[in-house]
């Protein structure tokens, strides 16, 4: 491989030009075609084969409008002392609404809470859509199911609350918010400055590191040409996949990151060549061909083990897997091959307007080294210190809760924020997280919940027993985790009923599900034991729940999985069974630490105030998996990076403590540039808007922060030193077996008149030193 990537960079850097055209004739077919008929992302969280899946099937599949997603627009006079009983403005501004709001596309229906008002006070109250006080009204929208919507559907509703107010006469006096599922299945995060913020520091980092402004720009431009053509072709995916509306910006945030963090290990070999002598194109088809193959291994590995995420059995986190697998595969396509034409762009003028002093590399490079012994001497003391912190960061993992923030984390300028409070302030907690009961009648449709989900169809003319669901909807309202029952609503031709219960705590709390669960192993059974009727739980609340579920039971697996793929690749890479056993333990109180962090932060309140979260949240079911397969991948880039060092050194001199010395002199300033890049591009994605994309950036930049420092710089040569030459001992059957595999190595390219300095991996063994029989 190594000479077949000199070839593509040394051919790429001497005929810079074609590869840039080439690269931009794709960026621009992509963008185009993107933007002339790309398609809508879409949040779709259907899970075949979970309880909450099959009651949405089941609505479905009746024609219920239950089964479609909602919207809320809520009403309250501005005035504390007022109420909207008795208030002629306020019965006709409700009606205004729900005239105007009946008038928008796809809408299916509006409650009516003018008519309830126009009842009486009981009326209205017993109707459900008046508080009990009187002053908050609810107009609940029903709409299709998300695949029949667009973004536009929720722009509508947004600009209809927003002008509502606007009018003349009795329009004014009184607050109108909207919330509900809409906004979350159709909304987009904000943007702000925070990410170009994180981007900027990067550039910084990078400006420091290679003291060029030149050297700075090369991998910036091609992290930002990878990621505006893995971006643009997220909404040609869709017409494959269903790619969720938020895989762009967690896509951009670790495309940039791995794309500036490739780049980086690759400029800095091709500036290692150009100093002992060669010319670009012979330096930058050594760089592709020796960091090149790094670059491959390790965003090889990222790919992997994101697209491992289909374990799951998560229908979006799959697809999203794919999207940012796509991006990521971008970057390592253009570190190999656009990045060399930049490379022959910019020539010999690569370090021109440097900013460092003769010598500053070579007194890092000492005082690393200095590091390096001091570690060796206090071997024992750092790696125990280091570990003790580390399990302490880990420690609140045992607390993790995982589940999906709802409007009630949102800012509260938002206003499905204000929508969430009134609502619950006039209504009770858990008016925010409805319960949608669907009765299978015939119990023929779903079975016990357990199968595809197929409903019985719509007018199969199957009554069932209708005669159970007044018991159920009684033994429903009975339990203690059950504020209110609505009437059943029964539609025998299709024998179907439906029956929406509201619980008595909010949809984050661990009580909500626990009812959910009750429900479903208690209440459901006794009432039911002897009909063919069977009930599933829909709703938000159930729904996220079974997602958390389904993803805590399929994570030990998935993580089994990735350990024992970087495994097996570390054990082919650097020979030696230590090396890998070690680097996967370390890299799981690296992953745990940031795991922690996040339950301290978002769980628990510490600190969140210094990252604008509102309210504590449970940790997003899905991102423990995605950051274990992103996070596995990046710091395996490290790993080969720092090891090969060292083992290189081994190999020349046998002495196991002057090797690990030396590799950490030779890669710290390179590896800690990398992960300050990281750490800042991840970072800006902590002060956005969205708490998700604060959990995503949050996780990514702790991992990275704590494996490119305390653990690769400290506690990777403790423990190597403490090993000592079992480091690098391996079963003489399986060193018979196992493939060979070269990484970051000079062997096989064109010999120079240069002796090279660096032979990165070597399959060789230092004299006394063997596979063990």
């Amino acid at each position: 491989m190594s000479t077949l990537l000199y070839r593509l960079g040394s051919g790429a850097a001497r005929h810079p030009w074609k590869v840039i055209v080439a690269w931009l004739l794709v960026a621009i077919a992509v963008v185009g075609s993107s933007s002339a008929f790309g398609k809508t992302l879409e949040d779709s969280f259907s899970v075949p084969g979970v309880d909450s899946q099959v009651a949405v099937d089941l609505l479905t599949d009746a024609g219920s409008d239950q089964a479609g997603l909602t919207a809320r627009v809520v009403v309250t006079p501005l005035d504390d002392g007022d109420t909207l009983v008795g208030s002629p403005s306020a019965q006709e501004l409700l009606t205004d609404l729900r005239a105007e709001l009946l008038a928008l596309p796809n809408v299916l229906a509006v409650d009516d809470p003018a008519a309830a008002l126009a009842d009486g006070p009981d009326a209205a109250i017993a109707s459900g859509s008046v508080s009990p006080d009187g002053r908050v009204a609810v107009l609940s929208i029903r709409y299709p199911i998300v695949d029949d919507l667009e973004p536009t559907d929720l722009e509508r509703l947004v600009d209809l609350t927003e002008t509502a107010t606007e009018g003349p006469g009795v329009t004014s006096g009184f607050q109108v918010e909207a919330g509900g599922d809409l906004f979350f299945a159709l909304g987009a995060a904000e943007t702000g400055p925070s990410e170009l913020i994180g981007l900027l520091i990067a550039m910084i980092v990078l400006l420091v590191a290679f003291g060029s402004v030149i050297a700075m720009g090369l991998p910036i431009g091609m992290a930002l040409f990878g990621l505006a053509v893995g971006v643009s072709s997220m909404s040609l995916v869709a017409y494959l996949i269903e790619v969720p509306s938020w895989a762009p910006q967690i896509g951009s945030m670790i495309g940039l990151g791995v794309g500036i963090d490739y780049a980086l290990f690759l400029v800095t070999r091709h500036r290692e060549f150009l100093a002992r002598g060669l010319d670009v194109a012979d330096a930058a088809g050594r760089a592709v061909a020796t960091a090149g193959q790094a670059v491959i291994f390790a965003g090889g590995t990222v790919v992997i083990a994101i697209l491992g995420l289909a374990v799951a059995g998560v229908p979006f986190m799959t697809a999203a897997g794919v999207a940012i697998s796509l991006i990521v595969l971008l970057m390592v396509v253009a570190s190999v091959t656009l990045l060399p034409a930049f490379l022959g762009v910019a020539g010999t003028n690569i370090d021109r307007f440097g900013l460092h002093r003769r010598g500053a590399s070579s007194s890092a490079g000492r005082g690393w080294q200095r590091w390096g012994r001091h570690v060796a001497d206090h071997a024992w003391t750092y790696a125990i210190g280091v570990t003790a912190v580390l399990i302490a960061l880990t420690a609140p993992v045992l607390s993790l809760n995982l589940g999906f923030p709802d409007d009630g984390t949102q800012p509260e300028s938002q206003t499905q924020r204000r929508a969430y409070d009134l609502m619950a302030d006039g209504f009770g907690p858990g008016i925010n997280g409805p319960l949608v009961i669907a009765i299978d009648l015939a119990g023929d449709g779903a079975g016990d919940g357990a199968g595809d989900g197929a409903g019985p169809g719509a007018g199969s003319g199957v009554e069932g027993d209708a005669t159970i669901v007044d018991p159920l909807a009684s033994a429903i309202a009975a339990d203690s985790g059950i504020a209110s029952v609505g009437p059943a609503r029964v539609d025998l031709d299709a024998g179907i009923a439906t029956i929406v219960a509201l619980p008595t705590t909010a949809p984050q709390d661990d009580a909500t599900f626990e009812t959910v669960q009750r429900l479903r192993a208690d209440v459901f059974p006794t009432v039911l034991d002897a009909s063919a009727a069977t009930a599933h739980i829909g709703g938000n609340t159930a729904s996220f729940g079974d997602v958390a579920g389904r993803v805590s039971d399929r994570l030990p697996a998935f993580i089994g999985a990735v350990i024992l793929l970087s495994f097996l690749l570390l054990m082919l890479v650097f020979r030696s069974v230590l090396v890998p056993l070690k680097a996967a333990l370390l890299n799981l109180l690296s992953i745990g630490a940031a795991y922690g962090v996040l339950v301290a932060v978002f769980q628990w309140g510490w600190g969140k105030d210094l990252i604008g979260l509102e309210s504590t949240v449970p940790v997003v079911s899905f991102i423990p998996m995605f950051l274990f397969a992103i996070l596995f991948g990046l710091s395996m880039d490290y790993e080969v990076f720092l090891l090969s060092r060292v083992r290189e050194h081994y190999v020349e001199t046998g002495d196991n403590d002057a090797a690990v010395v030396h590799g950490l002199a030779t890669t710290a300033r390179v590896i800690t540039s990398a992960a300050l890049i990281m750490i800042s591009v991840f970072g800006g994605f902590v002060f956005g808007s969205d708490p998700t994309t604060k959990m995503f950036g949050l996780g990514l930049a702790t991992a990275i922060f704590v494996d490119a420092t305390i653990v690769r710089i400290v506690l990777v040569p403790a423990t190597m030193k403490l090993l000592g030459d079992a480091n690098w001992w391996l079963p003489a059957w399986l060193d018979r077996i196992l493939p060979r595999v070269d990484i970051d190595s000079e062997a096989g390219l064109p010999v120079t008149d240069e002796e090279p300095t660096s032979g990165g991996v070597d399959d060789r063994q230092p004299a006394g030193v063997g596979a063990a029989s």
